[in-house]
């Protein structure tokens, strides 16, 4: 069985299943998923600095996924398209992807992208503990 390209209605149905998650509504059916009071996933409305190079058309399909810091963010920026940033996210630990672009990562992918930015914006004991039900105890950090 092949791993499905990733969807829309996976990052919401992967978000809204983690541990201790708040789903509020944004603007414009644009849900912003967070973790203890902290966002971790939202889709973002169209705005002047995310713009098709060719129309100047602000894309209004963009998804910001937080990033465990710039090392993160770098070598995801650098792994290519479908990961972009703009000068507003300069020094923000965040990397973006256009909803109608998801479909260049694998499911697994956004699975794991959506899993480390919750885990990057938990709480440590809400961390510990879902990694530890994950059996995945043994990679918390001190």
């Amino acid at each position: 069985m092949t791993d499905p390209p990733a969807t829309v209605q996976d990052v919401h149905r992967v978000a809204a299943g983690m541990p201790c998650v708040t789903v509020y509504p944004g603007t414009a059916d644009r849900p912003v998923y967070q973790v203890g009071g902290k966002s971790f996933v939202f889709f973002r409305n169209p705005r002047p600095d995310a713009v098709d190079p060719e129309t100047g058309e602000r894309y209004d399909d963009v998804i910001v996924f937080w990033v465990d810091g710039d090392q993160d963010k770098q070598a995801l920026l650098q792994s290519g398209p479908p990961y972009f940033t703009t000068r507003h996210f300069d020094g923000h630990p965040s990397v973006l992807i256009r909803a109608s672009r998801l479909g260049g990562l694998s499911l697994t992918e956004v699975t794991e992208l959506i899993q480390d930015a919750w885990l990057s914006r938990a709480s440590r004991r809400r961390a510990a503990a879902w990694l530890a039900e994950c059996g995945l105890s043994d990679h918390v950090a001190d």
